[in-house]
């Protein structure tokens, strides 16, 4: 699967997402296919849901290694065809996993993550999320420190005093920041999720969905985790960019 992607990766530019970022314009949307992902609940198992093609403005090359997955909790990203996805929830939000491998969870943890893979986690207000979230915005989002400041006071936990060292920080709005941890770093790539450290960064987006006051208990946030190899690094560009259109239209509703 990952042979014949990078073959194909010929076709598309190799420079780093930031570089990159600049060069996008916009395109008439191609169809890619739609895959279903179940999710484990707390207490049961959501099946994976049924959908059509989904129509997406990228270009026809790249389309053609790509699906359009889609978790049973409501998660769509695009990412590499033939790739196995799984989902699950709790009280803190809910995530999907994505990977070359069969990937799944136990009580031990999750399993198929090790190389290459891709991780959505969005991050509740509702429950024990706000601190992951409260983190993130004190690191990330000095629109919002105030408000993730007061909350971590409130709750008496350590107040970060900015972003990871080591991470590149890109913003496309107050709302949304692109990153890039390094290889072997703690980072938001890295951040309370099983793709853990590796030889290879990590790449992606956090958003905030959502804004107070609007929302009662503050807002959502979606984070984005992407580690490929040099050979699949053409793609980071557009699951990124599907990922912030994705989380633009949830930020609408």
């Amino acid at each position: 699967m990952i042979v014949r992607a990078a073959a194909m990766l010929a076709l598309c530019a190799r420079l780093p997402l930031f570089a990159q970022a600049g060069t996008m314009h916009q395109r008439s949307p191609v169809y890619v296919p739609f895959v279903g992902c179940e999710s484990g609940g707390q207490t049961d198992v959501l099946k994976a849901p049924k959908g059509t093609s989904k129509a997406v403005p990228i270009s026809p090359k790249v389309a053609e290694m790509l699906a359009y997955f889609e978790s049973a909790d409501g998660i769509g990203l695009l990412a590499p065809r033939g790739w196995y996805c799984e989902g699950a929830s709790g009280s803190s939000g809910y995530v999907l996993y994505l990977s070359p491998k069969p990937n799944d969870h136990d009580l031990s943890g999750w399993h198929g993550l090790e190389g290459p893979a891709i991780g959505v986690d969005h991050m509740s207000n509702e429950n024990s999320g706000k601190w992951d979230i409260a983190e993130i915005m004190a690191r990330v989002f000095p629109s919002y420190r105030a408000f993730a400041t007061r909350f971590m006071k409130r709750m008496d936990v350590p107040i970060p005093s900015g972003p990871y060292p080591k991470d590149t920080l890109r913003y496309r709005s107050k709302t949304i920041v692109e990153y890039n941890t390094p290889a072997q770093t703690e980072g938001l790539g890295s951040f309370d999720s099983w793709l853990g450290k590796s030889d290879h960064p990590i790449t992606g987006a956090a958003m905030i969905v959502g804004d107070p006051p609007n929302v009662r208990n503050g807002p959502d946030l979606v984070l984005l985790s992407v580690r490929f190899p040099p050979e699949l690094a053409g793609l980071i560009l557009v699951i990124v960019g599907q990922f912030e259109r994705n989380a633009a239209v949830a930020t609408r509703k």
